[in-house]
């Protein structure tokens, strides 16, 4: 059990999934909270992040800190998503090992498992076959951080463990249309177009590939789940274990924003992987399931989406 006065440290505060992670430790009552901003400590400098362990020291640590982004930036950056993201999570690994760390939740991302591994996915499907090539070099730098952690539990017997959420969304989201997720996305999308007389919104693909969305307070709610109890395997998956095609998706967020124009779906580009659930199956044998419906997060992402509208989060790369 982790002692409300534990030192925990939250790499990638600032990001949608360490702030609400952040946001609920402080409602749980935990009170040495520790962050810093991506100009303060730069995760990819080795020696930088082995000073910030020794000054720190911190008796958990949780690693929400990545380079993230959709199909278009994922393959217009494969080198910065492969080589960021092992840099990051590599250094925060490896420096809670040095500095004995008594529990690191490393967090990952369902785009691990094989493209075409059976549905729904089973944390034993990892490294079964091949990955789906839009995403490739995200998910290889998390399988290597899903094995670096394995490896501690293996050599070191250290309370190391991953867990892969699902799509997740939420306030704070990255509404950037060159390198967002699908539902932020649809959400700008959607609402610019309403704006602009309801104008016919252009999505890719076919609208027929499956997907699994969960709201970044419930994936907040099950990190602090695994935090706060001890795991006997090293890989869990998070989600809802509930999915929809996109076109359901994109006519549900079409309803939300009150767009009335027409969806085109642009079947040259690239539809991903076709269906991706998540088998939530071993989390809820250990007590945990989400609890925010879709239709209710995305209304509430999209009120937020809405108050901060002329200071949405875009990621430059």
């Amino acid at each position: 059990m982790v002692e409300k006065q534990a030192k925990i440290y939250v790499a990638g505060h600032h990001g949608m999934v360490g702030a609400a992670i952040w946001r609920s430790l402080e409602k749980k009552g935990y009170k040495r909270l520790i962050g810093s901003s991506s100009s303060e400590l730069d995760l990819r400098n080795q020696q930088a992040v082995r000073d910030f362990f020794n000054a720190e020291r911190p008796e958990v640590v949780i690693d929400a800190a990545a380079r993230v982004g959709g199909i278009l930036a994922n393959n217009s950056y494969p080198y910065q998503f492969l080589m960021d993201n092992m840099l990051i999570q590599n250094n925060l690994i490896d420096s809670s090992l040095h500095a004995g760390v008594g529990k690191f939740i490393f967090l990952g991302s369902s785009c691990i498992y094989p493209k075409f591994a059976p549905q729904p996915l089973k944390e034993e499907y990892l490294l079964t076959s091949s990955l789906e090539p839009t995403n490739e070099w995200y998910a290889l730098a998390k399988i290597s951080g899903v094995k670096a952690c394995e490896a501690i539990r293996k050599q070191f017997d250290k309370d190391f463990i991953s867990l892969m959420p699902t799509n997740l969304y939420g306030p704070f989201d990255n509404f950037d249309l060159q390198t967002s997720h699908v539902l932020p996305a649809m959400i700008r999308k959607f609402h610019e177009a309403k704006l602009n007389g309801h104008a016919d919104v252009v999505l890719w693909g076919s609208g027929t590939p499956m997907r699994e969305f969960l709201h970044v307070d419930d994936m907040a709610d099950a990190v602090i789940f695994a935090m706060e109890h001890t795991f006997e395997d090293n890989l869990y998956n998070v989600g809802s274990g509930v999915d929809l095609t996109i076109k359901e998706l994109a006519e549900l967020i079409q309803r939300t924003t009150g767009h009335q124009g027409k969806i085109v779906w642009d079947s040259s580009k690239p539809d991903g992987t076709p269906r991706k659930l998540m088998d939530v199956s071993k989390m809820a044998e250990k007590g945990w399931r989400y609890a925010i419906s879709l239709d209710k997060g995305i209304k509430e992402t999209y009120d937020w989406f809405l108050a901060n509208v002329d200071r949405v989060k875009e990621v430059k790369i």
